[in-house]
């Protein structure tokens, strides 16, 4: 989580956060992804996963990355609430995922999975990062 963080925040321009505050206990002044953490979480990117905790180390899933990015971008709506992939549901990812797909941020693990659950290694983190900044800069 904190490598994902720290790479959407170099992605975005490295911005300062505006607050010093850390709630989070494992996320100390020196940790690479400081700054980062707190930019993520004043602009509703993410969240700790408890009031107190971030958990950096802890890896992400293909659903979460792209929440990130669909967060960043500003919560756009799909264009189309057709749903290709059977392990999408109902749920509060839903919408990053569709978006993400619609925007060829990134497909699924197969024609009709996602791989909602399934952790998301560093090359399809940089893979979403730049297909998310490809359409971000229109192209």
């Amino acid at each position: 989580r904190g490598q994902v963080v720290t790479f959407l925040w170099r992605a975005m321009g490295q911005i300062t956060p505006e607050t010093e505050e850390n709630p989070f206990g494992d996320v100390r002044t020196k940790d690479y992804f400081y700054n980062p953490v707190l930019w993520a979480v004043e602009n509703g990117i993410t969240t700790g996963k408890t009031a107190t905790t971030f958990e950096p180390d802890e890896p992400c899933t293909r659903k979460q990355i792209v929440t990130f990015l669909w967060r960043a971008a500003g919560e756009p709506e799909p264009e189309s609430m057709v749903n290709p992939f059977t392990d999408v549901k109902h749920d509060r990812f839903e919408k990053a995922i569709l978006w993400a797909y619609e925007n060829g941020i990134t497909s699924g693990v197969s024609k009709d999975n996602f791989g909602v659950g399934q952790p998301c290694t560093r090359e399809q983190v940089v893979a979403m990062l730049h297909n998310y900044d490809k359409t971000r800069r229109g192209g």
